[in-house]
């Protein structure tokens, strides 16, 4: 089954966020969203979470229209992490990551739901912080947190609920290199074991290209391209996207490739 954005358009005033832009992200896959600042990559999570009604077009999940999906029905297959979520309440990571289970019948207060919170604290890299007050971490550390909190969410199937989808909006902005590359990687794992459809929105194209299957690059609000990220990334279109030339450089491990900008060439003086 997959999770299907057809023909989408939204208008908000006199700007037009995003235009006549279809999308399918399938289970067990990583699907990829890049482009510049302003490209509509938000406004699309938005809608694909429901969060925004679109101006045009269809969402459905597992074929359903989004309208007919039931909100609690939604919350068990459907997770989503902004790009910052703050908690002000003195709450500790592992309470933060049991707020997850809400949806579920046990609603956090079952011994599976601390299990289930847990094991998702641990693929977060933020197990040794489950004691820790949520608003006295790095954020970094709080990331990850909340990351942990939407796994717990649609952390596994339920007879209803087969299939599950996750949506993440820059998930590895606050995170250094090394916390960045080894979460996107366990992620990847996750959805492989898991049968479980991930859209994510990236910044970063060379980590874009090597985690996703699937990559949609957005400009101005339309999907320009979209397929193998070695096909969609190629040096002119990126150009014609970002304004700016940039270098692809294979990645040694032998999946996806460095993107590197180039200066201006009046900087080189």
């Amino acid at each position: 089954m997959s999770l299907v954005a057809s023909r989408i358009g939204v208008t908000v005033g006199r700007a037009e966020l995003l235009r006549d832009l279809s999308l399918v992200a399938e289970c067990a896959r990583v699907l990829a969203v890049v482009g510049p600042s302003g490209a509509g990559k938000s406004t699309l999570l938005r809608v694909w979470a429901g969060e925004q009604a679109p101006s045009a077009g269809e969402l459905r999940f597992d074929g359903r229209p989004l309208a007919q999906v039931h909100p609690t029905s939604l919350a068990r297959m459907r997770a989503v992490l902004p790009q910052a979520s703050a908690l002000r309440f003195p709450l500790t990571a592992l309470e933060v990551a049991t707020l997850g289970r809400l949806p579920h019948p046990g609603r956090g207060e079952t011994r599976r739901d601390r299990d289930i919170a847990w094991a998702a604290l641990e693929l977060a890299e933020v197990a040794h912080l489950a004691e820790r007050l949520a608003p006295t971490l790095s954020g970094g550390e709080q990331q990850r947190v909340q990351l942990a909190r939407v796994l717990a969410q649609i952390w596994e199937p339920s007879p209803e609920h087969p299939r599950r989808y996750l949506l993440l909006d820059e998930p590895t902005a606050n995170l250094d290199p090394g916390h960045a590359v080894r979460i996107l990687a366990r992620l990847r794992q996750f959805v492989r074991a898991t049968d479980t459809a991930l859209v994510l929105v990236l910044h970063d194209l060379g980590a874009a290209s090597q985690c996703a299957d699937d990559l949609a690059l957005l400009h101005a609000g339309r999907c320009v391209a979209h397929g193998e990220p070695a096909d969609v990334l190629t040096p002119e279109r990126l150009e014609a996207c970002f304004g700016a030339r940039f270098d692809l450089v294979p990645a040694p491990a032998g999946r996806g490739f460095a993107v590197l900008p180039r200066p201006p060439d009046d900087l080189h003086a």
